[in-house]
């Protein structure tokens, strides 16, 4: 749960945000309102807007390396405006939201087609991505080089949100999504990132996988 005040400071930084991009007080206080409601869904207890904000940080370390900085905002702010656990196309709809509230936006046919394509990325089906949406699923997997507190936060909310599974397919469904990460090359296409976090990120995946192979090892709190 974000606090107030944290909600307050995200409103403002939005709206300082799309106000450089053109967009009128109205539009801005408009769409960001969308977005809070949505991140704010009560099944969401991790893809929520304490998660925004985290991705937010780290694109803020990765802007340097980006092609275009405010369409990356953007894909951040709404690659998972919907977020259903029992869906498999909330990517493709939250795209569709995007270019639904960005209509009154001045961005280029070349600046909404990048921001579908970085939020389709997020579906995380490859490991091959460039460019800004590399950036974009970076900052969306850096929890995953998380410290361990904050990891197993994050496995906690996962379980949550999907609570609607039994244990008996949560858990090999889990690690199957898991090992994938584990088995690419790297986790983290941005240099800094790799350095930073690709082995603690390695180690806090590994140590999830193994509680869901064992569960009598103990748990993920």
């Amino acid at each position: 749960m974000i606090s107030p005040e944290r909600l307050d400071i995200m409103q403002t930084l939005w709206v300082r945000f799309v106000e450089s991009l053109g967009v009128s007080p109205t539009d801005a206080y408009r769409v960001f309102d969308r977005l809070v409601a949505a991140y704010t869904e009560p099944h969401r207890a991790y893809h929520n807007l304490e998660h925004i904000g985290e991705m937010l940080k780290v694109v803020g370390r990765l802007a340097k390396f980006a092609t275009d900085t405010p369409s990356l905002i953007l894909a951040v702010w709404f690659h998972d405006a919907v977020y259903d656990p029992q869906q498999s196309d909330n990517e493709e709809r939250s795209a569709d939201l995007a270019e639904q509230l960005l209509a009154t936006f001045s961005l280029s046919d070349g600046q909404r087609r990048a921001i579908r394509e970085m939020i389709l990325a997020t579906k995380h089906t490859s490991g091959h991505v460039t460019g800004d949406a590399a950036l974009l699923v970076d900052a969306d997997l850096a929890i995953l080089g998380a410290g361990e507190a904050r990891y197993d936060r994050y496995a906690a909310a996962i379980r949550q949100e999907y609570s609607h599974v039994p244990d008996e397919q949560y858990r090999p469904g889990r690690r199957a999504v898991l090992e994938k990460f584990l088995a690419r090359p790297r986790i983290y296409h941005a240099d800094i990132l790799f350095q930073e976090a690709e082995a603690a990120a390695r180690q806090n995946v590994s140590r999830e996988i193994q509680v869901l192979a064992h569960p009598d090892l103990g748990s993920i709190r």
